[in-house]
C-alpha cells in the first residue's frame, strides 16, 4: 500500500522581517536583514544588545481575557496559525473539529512570563506571582492556545528539541495524519527569547555575534537571536483534493538523528545521517534537490561542520545545489527557526527564487558551497531541504517538493 502523501495548504508567519508571510518573503527576496538594536524590552547590563525583534505584535483581534493568559511566544504562534488557517480555506466546524489538531514546537519556554515574575517577586517585592504564570510559561502552552482560539479538538501537543523543534513538529504532525488520527494538522514553532535572562545566558556561551549574523562568511563571529513564529497547515493529499484546496507544496519526507556526543558541540555524522534519512524517506536522490536552507547559525564551527555534512550527504551534487541561511535576515528564532525557514523553502519552490545569505563579506575556504551571497537568485526549485541541528545533538531535516 502506497504511503499517504502529506501536503501544505496554508502558511503563516511573524518575525522581525514582517507580520505575515508575504512581508517575510518580500524581505527575504530583497536580502533585507531585521537584525538591529533591541528596543522593546529592558536589557540592563547585557553586553550584546542586538536581535531581530517584532516591533509591534498585532493582537487587536484577540479577546483581552484570552491575552491575559498568554505569554508573547503563545501570542505570536496564535497569529501565525490564524494566517495559515485563512490561507488554507479550512472552516473549523462541529463536524470536523475532532479531526483537526496542532503540534507546536518551542526551544525555550515562556521566558517573558518567568522574567516578569522573578522581577516582581525579587526586585519589586511583590507577595505572589501572576496567577497565570504556570500556564503561560509551560512549553505546551502555544499548542493549547492555538487549539482554544481556533477550536481544534484533534491531537494537540507541544514538542521541544531546542533549535530543531519546528522540524520535529512537522514530522510529528505528518505521523498523526498517516496514522489516521487527524485529517488536518497545524504544525510549526514559536519562540520569544529576547529577554534579559535568556540573552545573558547566551552571552555566557560566547556564541553571540557583536554586530550581525554572517553565516558562511570568513569574518562571522556568532549567532544573533530573534523572535518569531511560523505555522503550516498540513493535510493528506486526498483530503486536500476532496475539498478543492490549493496545494502549496508537498511535505515529501523527514529525517531525524541524534549525535549522542556532546550537549553543545555537534558532530558531522549526525547532521549527515539526518539529511540522508530525509532523502530516503522522501524517495529523492541528491540530484533532485535544488535548494538547501541551511541551519547556518553564523558560528565558526557550526557553519564549517554543516558544509562538510552537506558534502557528505550530497556527494558530487553538493557543487550544484544552492544553499543559503535565512538566519542572516530573521536571526536565530530558536524553536521557530525551522518553521520560518519552511516559508523560505515553499516560496522558493513556488516562485523559483533562492533567498540569499545576507551580510556575507568574505569567502571562507572551509565553507566553499554556493551559499547565494547577498543577492537572491532565480532558479527552478523542484525540491528543497530545510536543516535544523540543535544542542543535545537532536537533528531534524524536512524535504518539500512541488505538488
Amino acid at each position: 500500500m502506497a504511503r499517504q502523501r502529506i501536503v501544505i495548504t496554508g502558511l503563516g508567519g511573524i518575525c522581525g522581517l514582517g507580520t505575515d508571510v508575504p512581508s517575510i518573503w518580500d524581505a527575504m527576496k530583497a536580502g533585507r536583514s531585521a537584525i538591529g538594536d533591541i528596543t522593546t524590552t529592558p536589557l540592563y547590563e547585557v553586553k550584546v544588545r542586538i536581535g531581530a525583534e517584532i516591533k509591534q505584535v498585532p493582537d487587536g483581534e484577540l479577546d483581552r481575557r484570552r491575552l491575559a493568559t498568554m505569554d508573547r511566544y503563545s501570542l505570536i504562534a496564535v497569529i501565525a496559525a490564524g494566517e495559515a488557517l485563512r490561507q488554507s480555506g479550512i472552516s473549523v466546524t462541529v463536524a470536523n473539529t475532532a479531526r483537526i489538531g496542532a503540534v507546536v514546537g518551542t526551544g525555550i519556554f515562556g521566558a517573558e512570563t518567568l522574567e516578569d515574575n522573578y522581577r516582581g517577586l525579587l526586585v519589586e517585592k511583590r507577595s505572589r506571582a501572576n496567577v497565570f504564570a504556570v500556564p503561560r510559561a509551560m512549553p505546551g502552552a502555544p499548542a493549547g492556545q492555538v487549539s482554544m482560539v481556533y477550536g481544534l479538538r484533534g491531537p494537540v501537543f507541544g514538542v521541544t528539541s531546542a533549535c530543531s523543534s519546528s522540524n520535529h513538529a512537522f514530522a510529528s504532525a505528518a505521523d498523526q495524519l498517516r496514522l489516521g488520527r487527524a485529517d488536518v494538522m497545524l504544525a510549526g514553532g514559536t519562540d520569544a527569547p529576547l529577554t534579559y535572562g535568556v540573552l545573558k545566558a547566551w552571552e555566557a556561551l560566547r556564541a553571540v555575534a557583536r554586530d550581525t549574523c554572517r553565516p558562511f562568511s570568513a569574518d562571522r563571529d556568532g549567532l544573533v537571536l530573534g523572535e518569531g513564529a511560523g505555522m503550516a497547515v498540513l493535510e493528506t493529499y486526498e483530503h486536500a483534493k476532496a475539498r478543492g484546496a490549493t496545494i502549496l507544496a508537498e511535505l515529501a519526507g523527514t529525517g531525524m538523528s541524534g549525535d549522542a556526543s556532546d550537549i553543545v558541540a555537534p558532530t558531522v555524522e549526525g547532521p549527515t545521517a539526518a539529511m540522508k534519512a530525509c532523502l530516503a524517506d522522501a524517495d529523492l536522490a541528491p540530484e533532485d534537490i535544488d535548494y538547501v536552507n541551511a541551519h547556518g547559525t553564523g558560528t565558526k564551527f557550526n557553519d564549517q561542520l554543516e558544509t562538510q555534512a552537506i558534502r557528505r550527504a550530497f556527494g558530487k551534487h553538493a557543487e550544484a545545489v544552492s544553499v543559503s541561511s535565512t538566519k542572516s535576515m530573521h536571526a536565530h528564532c530558536m524553536g521557530a527557526s525551522g518553521a520560518i525557514e519552511l516559508i523560505a523553502c515553499v516560496m522558493a519552490i513556488r516562485q523559483g527564487i533562492v533567498p540569499p545569505t545576507a551580510n556575507y563579506r568574505e569567502k571562507d575556504p572551509d565553507c566553499d558551497l554556493d551559499v547565494t551571497p547577498n543577492v537572491a537568485r532565480q532558479r527552478k526549485v523542484r525540491a528543497a531541504l530545510s536543516n535544523a541541528f540543535a544542542f543535545g545533538g537532536t537533528n531534524a531535516v524536512i524535504a518539500v517538493k512541488e505538488a
